[in-house]
């Protein structure tokens, strides 16, 4: 079997802009917003939520919903970007 590409595209490098501005624009430290997601039930450290931003990290779908819910917006708006929130 062929490994997979770990390259993130244009919708995932998006994504992980917009999770970073929601975050900042709401005065959440990195280690708070991870705090949140795991209290949502979805084990998240900081540094897992770094390397999303980053676009070092993937950001699954379940990593997704949590992060949404824990920032107070849609999935889609951290699909769509800032501009959708």
């Amino acid at each position: 079997m062929a490994a997979r590409s770990l390259e993130i595209g244009p919708a995932g490098i998006r994504t992980a802009r917009t999770i970073e501005t929601l975050r900042t624009e709401r005065g959440l430290a990195q280690r708070e917003l991870a705090a949140r997601v795991t209290a949502l039930g979805r084990p998240m450290s900081n540094t897992m939520l770094s390397r999303i931003e980053r676009a070092h990290r993937r950001c699954d779908i379940d990593d997704l919903v949590a992060l949404a819910l824990a920032l107070r917006v849609s999935p889609l708006a951290l699909l769509q970007g800032s501009h959708a929130a």
